[in-house]
């Protein structure tokens, strides 16, 4: 065997384990993605839990939530004002969450319920009237998505499935 024939052969097992060790980078940078996604589709569930889960916690503030959501004149100044920080604290989850989904680190199906839920609450007399007051804390880009949310025909938040409830 001659020196051409041994380099034609260390090349050949040279570019196939480039080849080989490329597809295992692209595998494993798939799996980092996915792993990164399921990440952060479980840190925009917990942020969203951590804004709720005073309202579960505390009455006054779960009734004050309830309230403000659908007569924020119904509240007292201090009452509003803690509306307003939770209102503040909801929708910049929202925002976080939303962030996710345009940089594809969202998946579809959980965006969608998450969209679902936005379009109820926004459009709720309390959440309007604080977002027509506070809208530039937020981005650009939620400010527009926001803006081009359709009111659903069944508006359902916390401050009105209770009183469905208590209607039927």
């Amino acid at each position: 065997m001659n020196w051409d024939a041994i380099s034609a052969i260390a090349q050949l097992v040279g570019s196939i384990a480039a080849v080989l060790s490329v597809l295992y980078l692209a595998a494993q940078v798939h799996q980092s993605t996915r792993i990164a996604r399921l990440a952060t589709q479980d840190a925009a569930a917990t942020a969203l839990r951590e804004v709720t889960k005073p309202l579960m916690e505390n009455a006054d503030l779960e009734r004050i939530w309830r309230v403000g959501l659908e007569n924020i004149g119904a509240l007292s100044v201090d009452e509003r004002a803690r509306f307003f920080h939770a209102a503040y604290q909801f929708l910049k989850a929202f925002e976080t969450i939303h962030f996710h989904y345009v940089y594809g680190l969202m998946d579809r199906q959980l965006w969608e319920g998450w969209h679902g839920l936005l379009r109820h609450y926004i459009a709720a007399p309390g959440f309007a009237q604080y977002w027509n007051l506070r809208p530039d804390v937020f981005s650009e880009r939620f400010r527009n998505f926001v803006n081009s949310l359709e009111s659903p025909s069944d508006r359902r938040t916390i401050g009105t499935l209770g009183a469905d409830e208590l209607n039927r």
